[in-house]
């Protein structure tokens, strides 16, 4: 036996096949030319961040003390950081937010883990539903938690609430929800969420504990067709939160987000006290200090939807013309599909090794049968791998 964390070895050999198609796709484009190579693999932003980001970058590097700049922060982020990130909260959701609620992260990976290792005794239950970004199970689990999975809707990729409700048990701690959604870009209407807190809400009474919602928002921001992202935290008191910049201002290297944790949260003290704890055992210390202060003064930026749209219109219009079936993305920026054959990693292998299009199979989000392509890519590289898609339809008789 390794003589190793026997649980993170479980965890750290279960493969990332996302990381390993974006690998493989950066080594592909040195073969063949990056023109020849079609990554849908990876929601890594094309689009630039908002102009005031690098100026913002810029000018502090010019005029900060760097003693101050690239110093150590507050465990929880600098003060004047977390000010001006509560009032931007306050002002765009009407919703009173103290800098006190705010723990400054290394991206929201980092906020969840924090809420995670936080929040979990061993064996407690966090329910995720699926489709689901696959990292959620290394969090829970790694946090000493068990993921229960509720199996997706198919039919509109909204939450099964019969099979929710049948979940639900004394062992349950919180409730984790991406939306808009990664990878199908569904977003969970008002109603739904109200259904869902009220469900909670009889249960916790039921059980005699608070069951907590954690909210996922890396993608927010990036909603289509007038669709509203419902702000958690005015529906569900028990809400937490965890936000990132990675997507809204194009800087997903750069690591920092936030995890929202309200002052009304049952229990608030004591959830703060184990968040900042949990970030010390996970070494975070704080998050990037330069980067605090570019999302502070950059955190009304927002980065141009209208170019993730023009793209999902040309993916979606196109593909369903060839004859496959797609969910139409209401936010994010993932088209989900079903593939055109049960096993779906025989169609993203087919799509990899004959067409070298790299899309992520369907069941690394716990849904067998469908696929993901990230169109957060140049316009370009959609026009030009069209017509291997539909080489593809034609194979399979779509």
């Amino acid at each position: 036996m390794a003589n190793v964390n026997r649980r993170a070895l479980e965890l750290g050999t279960q493969r990332s096949v996302i990381r390993e198609l974006f690998e493989f796709g950066k080594k592909r484009m040195e073969e063949v030319g990056a023109e020849n190579v079609f990554d849908f693999s990876i929601g890594n932003p094309s689009v630039p961040a908002p102009d005031t980001v690098g100026e913002t970058a810029v000018r502090l590097l010019k005029e900060t003390d760097p003693v101050l700049l690239h110093g150590y922060t507050s465990a929880q982020g600098d003060q004047k950081v977390r000010e001006k990130i509560a009032s931007s909260i306050r002002r765009r959701f009407n919703y009173p937010v103290r800098p006190e609620s705010l723990y400054m992260s290394t991206g929201a990976a980092g906020a969840l883990c924090g809420c995670l290792y936080g929040l979990l005794n061993p064996g407690e239950e966090v329910i995720v539903f699926a489709p689901f970004f696959p990292e959620y199970r290394v969090f829970i689990e790694g946090a000493g938690g068990v993921m229960k999975l509720i199996p997706a809707d198919i039919e509109a990729f909204q939450i099964d609430f019969e099979r929710f409700e049948n979940a639900l048990s004394p062992n349950t701690k919180a409730v984790l929800i991406n939306s808009p959604n990664n990878p199908s870009g569904a977003v969970y209407s008002e109603d739904t969420i109200r259904r869902l807190s009220k469900m909670r809400q009889e249960k916790s009474r039921e059980y005699g504990q608070v069951i907590y919602l954690i909210s996922d928002e890396p993608y927010r921001e990036i909603a289509y067709d007038g669709v509203e992202v419902p702000w958690l935290p005015s529906i569900y008191k028990n809400t937490i939160v965890g936000s990132s910049y990675s997507k809204t201002l194009s800087l997903p290297g750069e690591r920092i987000g936030y995890l929202l944790i309200p002052s009304e949260l049952d229990d608030f003290e004591n959830v703060v006290a184990a968040a900042n704890c949990a970030n010390r055992i996970l070494g975070f210390v704080n998050a990037p200090s330069l980067m605090q202060l570019v999302a502070a003064r950059c955190c009304a930026e927002k980065t141009d939807v209208g170019y993730y749209d023009r793209n999902r219109k040309l993916l979606y219009e196109s593909l369903v013309k060839y004859g496959y079936t797609c969910v139409k993305p209401e936010g994010a920026f993932y088209l989900w599909m079903k593939a055109p054959v049960d096993d779906e990693r025989e169609f993203t292998t087919k799509a990899k090794d004959e067409e070298q299009i790299l899309i992520v199979p369907g069941r690394n989000f716990g849904c067998t049968g469908w696929v993901r392509i990230a169109y957060c890519v140049a316009y370009e590289t959609i026009q030009n791998a069209l017509p291997g898609f539909e080489r593809l339809a034609k194979q399979y008789g779509l």
